[in-house]
Formats: structure tokens, C-alpha cells, sequence
């Protein structure tokens, strides 16, 4: 069902006879809403943009939801809503509870989203969380638009870094050093008072670590296994031969380089991580899913046009295969950066991060700017109980709700509006009402860091109005407690969104 804005949309391009998108002005003396339809047209029509512009303002002074509407600057359309279109925004929020802004999916498909994916040779780092953060947070925007949604994990069992990290624990069991590019670090010690193989013990504690940072995996996927079938997929590949190893012929499939498969005999004649990707993106989509995404680290940056290439080669459409790069994680404490580096053992680990600042601000802060953007975390600034912390604030604004709710009782909710609608109320329901077009984007673009930024103009939104307006016994006690339902419903759907708890005592 279309939200009160975009039906208002709906309506206003009738009268424009073209497509009309409305923004909110920055300034509330500019009106509730505008668009610059006018000039679009002028060219397109040879007319005057102000001209145009008058006709839609007058058309549009006639419906019920306007209260009036002006044309400003070059040809803008200002428009004044009447306090009927504030009740029928809240009403449909209201209805709509914590479901609000969801289902916006046109074509709903079944995707997989693969993250985390770190080899299993020590904790999880908080480079790697971020990866979990942001993949998690798009599955559940993802979902919440109406996708079928299946979380995976995918780890190498075998290789050169296992045998590296099997080696230093054996090292370790026996009172040496481990190997000069092998892995350190109090961690290591653990898994070497032990005598069974160190991973399967890694793994149990990295699928712990997840779940207790909110993250659950359907399913988890072993290189090893996946390499077994590669003789089945192998033939299907365009391949060659040089210098003893076997190639992939990908550049001509809109890769940047060709790729080798099989190493040459002189260095073991194994595979390499990369025919395991075909194998795998086949196994993928053989298993029923729309769309592949793959969240990985910047240094990745060339994996992207590889499994498009891959898919090419196979017979698959490479728009079915997604990749999400994400950028560097920085701790900060007192002005210095914690360094992170597996082997050396001077890393910061997730659980380590969770135990100081909580799971809340740990998710909150992995999410809260673009994959693209390398962040910086102030460890001190995320524990912070205060309304500094952004998440802390955002909380604080769905437990004071809660509060008023619990001592209105049983009194009336309602979307009934009265005659005059104060311009915090005004502006708290148009924030209500971005949400639906804010989650849809969010989900469409991956960009599950439009949730908190929403989330906290929500919240100073809330706050404004809080301020200035008494909500229990007051004239407008009724149409008041609806708005405050309102905005906890949607703010517990945004902390939901990036895997935050919404609190209902602080």
C-alpha cells in the first residue's frame, strides 16, 4: 500500500501531468513539501517555469489535503498540508505498527547473503565484525522489504593458512616458537593445552562469538568439500595452460586478468581459492537463489568482476551475482589506535569489543556510516551512557516512550487529529512518513547506514516535540499518545533493522 506521501505524489502528478517527487524543505517557513516538477517541464513544454508552477500550485490548493500552496524562486512548488492529511499519515503508521514501511520489495527474491567468511585461525576480529554488522543488517532490510533471505558462512578448512596455524599450535604443544609467518597470540595458547585439532575448537568459538553478536547462520559451508567438485565444473570453464599451471580465460569475460585454477606441479599442482569460487558460486545458485551476495573486504576489490566473470563462463546471468566491498575498522582509545593483526596476537577481537561496549554500540557503530568509508570508533565515546553516544540517544527516545505509555495506561490512541496541528507535531509525522521510502532505498541500495542516520533525526524529531508539547492530560492527550506510538514503533523497527535492541527501561 502506498504511504501518505506517495499517494500525495499520486495526486499531484495527475494534476502536473508528469511525474511530481516531493522533498522536504529545510526551512518549515518554505512549506510542508515541494518539487520542482515545474522546471522540469519548462523546457520540455516552452514555458515559463513560475508560469507552470502557478497552474499546479492552484490545482492543487483545491484538494482536501492542501492547505495551500505557493510558487517560490525560479519555479518551485510549496506546498502547506492540511491537518487532514497529518491524521491520515499517522493512522496508516499506526495500523501498520511495527510493520510500518515494510514490503517494498516490487519482485521479491530469494537471496543469499555469504559474510564473515574469516578463516578459522583465530577469534573474530572487529575488522571481521564489521563485515557480520553490515551483511547481517542487510539481510534484515532485506527481509523486511520481502525477500526470502538465507545467511551463510563459507571458511577455508585446508590450504597454506591452516597448515600455518595447525603448525604454530603444534609448536606450541611441543615448547617451540611458532613458525615465522605463523600465528601468535594468548588465543593460541588455549587451543595448544588441548591435543584434538585446533579447528573444530575455532570454529565453536567463532560461530559463539557470531550468535552472541546477533548473527545467525542457516547454513556453513567447508572449502574442502566444495573443491571435491571441481573436476565436475572444471570443463565447463574456459581454460588454458602456461607454465604448467591451468588458467582461466576470464579476462574475456569482463575480468580485469585471467585467473589460475591449478597450480603447476612445481608448486603442488593443488587449487586455488579461486576455482573453489566456481565451484562454489555454482553450488550457490543451484540451490535455488535469485541473487548471490557476497560481502567482502576492500582488498577484494577484483573479486567483483571475477565471479561475474565466472557466471558468464557458466551460463549464468551475471546480474545474479552481487559484492559488497566494506573498508578498514579503527579503534580508538586516548588518541591511539589499536593495531590489528591475527598472527602477531596484538589484535582487538570481538568479544573482547562486546564486552566493553556492549553489543548494541558495538552493532550500532559497525553500521553507522557507508561500506565504502574506512570508520574510526572512539572505544570510550561507545560505551558511553549518554546521549553523546548516538545509540544511547536513539534507545533513550523508545524508553521514554514506553514510560508514557505505561503511565497513559489504558487511555485513548488515536490519528484524529485537531484543528490545529503545532509545527513539532507536523514535522514528527513527515518524519514518520519518510520512513517507508528511507527502508526501501536502504534495502534496494545496501546501504543499511541510512537506518541510523534516519533514526537519530527521528529521535531529535521526537525529542523537539517532547519538549515543547505536553503529552498526557492535554487537550491533545489522545492524537499525542498516537504520535509517541508511532515513533516507538518505528524506532524499534530501525534499532531492529541494524541489530539493536529497542529497550523499554533505561
Amino acid at each position: 500500500m502506498p504511504s501518505a506521501v506517495a499517494r500525495l505524489e499520486a495526486r499531484l502528478s495527475e494534476l502536473a501531468g508528469a511525474p511530481v517527487e516531493l522533498e522536504r524543505p529545510n526551512d518549515a517557513a518554505h512549506g510542508d513539501y515541494a518539487t520542482n516538477v515545474a522546471m522540469r517541464l519548462a523546457p520540455v513544454q516552452r514555458r515559463s517555469p513560475r508560469e507552470l508552477g502557478e497552474e499546479l500550485a492552484a490545482a492543487a490548493a483545491g484538494l482536501d489535503v492542501v492547505e495551500r500552496a505557493e510558487v517560490a524562486g525560479p519555479g518551485f512548488v510549496n506546498f502547506w498540508l492540511a491537518p487532514a492529511w497529518f491524521g491520515e499519515a499517522l493512522g496508516e503508521i499506526l495500523a501498520a505498527g511495527t510493520g510500518y514501511g515494510g514490503g517494498s520489495a516490487e519482485a521479491p527474491e530469494k537471496v543469499q547473503v555469504e559474510m564473515v567468511s574469516a578463516n578459522p585461525t583465530g577469534p573474530i576480529t572487529v575488522a571481521s565484525a564489521r563485515n557480520g554488522a553490515i551483511g547481517d543488517s542487510v539481510a534484515r532490510q532485506l527481509e523486511f522489504a520481502g525477500h526470502d533471505v538465507a545467511r551463510e558462512y563459507y571458511y577455508n578448512d585446508a590450504g597454506a593458512q591452516m597448515e600455518r596455524f595447525r603448525a604454530s599450535v603444534e609448536a606450541l604443544r611441543l615448547g617451540e616458537e611458532p613458525p615465522e609467518d605463523g600465528y601468535r597470540g594468548d588465543y593460541m595458547a588455549e587451543l595448544a593445552a588441548a591435543d584434538d585439532d585446533p579447528v573444530p575448537k575455532m570454529l565453536g568459538q567463532i560461530e559463539a562469538s557470531l550468535e552472541h553478536f546477533r548473527i545467525h547462520f542457516d547454513s556453513w559451508v567447508l572449502q574442502s568439500e566444495l573443491e571435491q567438485r571441481l573436476p565436475e565444473f572444471l570443463p565447463r570453464i574456459d581454460t588454458y595452460e602456461k607454465d604448467g599451471a591451468v588458467w582461466a580465460r576470464s579476462s574475456a569475460y569482463g575480468d580485469d586478468d585471467d585467473r589460475v585454477l591449478i597450480r603447476s606441479p612445481e608448486k603442488g599442482g593443488t587449487p586455488t581459492y579461486r576455482a573453489a569460487d566456481i565451484v562454489y558460486l555454482v553450488d550457490k545458485l543451484e540451490r535455488g537463489f535469485d541473487r548471490a551476495l557476497y560481502v567482502l573486504g576492500a582488498d577484494h576489490h577484483g573479486t567483483r568482476k571475477w565471479y561475474e566473470a565466472v557466471a558468464r563462463m557458466l551460463g549464468y546471468a551475471p546480474e545474479r551475482v552481487e559484492v559488497l566491498l566494506y573498508q578498514l575498522v579503527h579503534l580508538t582509545r586516548g588518541g591511539e589506535q589499536a593495531k590489528m593483526s591475527k598472527r602477531r596476537g596484538d589484535v582487538v577481537f570481538l568479544d573482547d569489543f562486546v564486552d566493553e561496549v556492549g553489543v548494541d554500540a558495538a552493532r550500532w557503530y559497525l553500521v553507522n556510516r557507508g561500506p565504502d568509508q574506512t570508520i574510526e570508533i572512539d572505544i570510550d565515546l561507545a560505551a558511553e551512557r549518554s546521549e553523546k553516544n548516538p545509540v544511547y540517544y536513539v534507545q533513550y527516545a523508545h524508553a521514554r516512550i514506553a514510560a508514557i505509555r505505561r503511565n497513559a495506561g489504558e487511555a485513548e490512541v488515536s490519528a484524529d487529529v485537531p484543528a490545529e496541528v503545532a509545527q513539532e507535531e507536523r514535522d514528527l509525522v513527515k518524519r514518520l512518513a519518510d520512513f517507508p521510502a528511507v527502508a526501501a532505498e536502504a534495502a534496494e541500495r545496501r546501504g543499511p547506514h541510512a537506518i541510523p542516520t534516519y533514526a537519530i533525526r527521528l529521535a531529535d524529531d521526537f525529542h523537539r516535540f517532547y519538549h515543547h508539547h505536553r503529552v498526557l492530560e492535554s487537550d491533545a492527550q489522545a492524537f499525542r499518545l498516537g504520535l509517541c506510538t508511532a515513533t516507538q514503533n518505528v524506532i524499534a523497527r530501525c534499532l531492529d533493522l541494524v541489530g539493536v535492541e529497542a529497550p523499554e527501561r533505561m
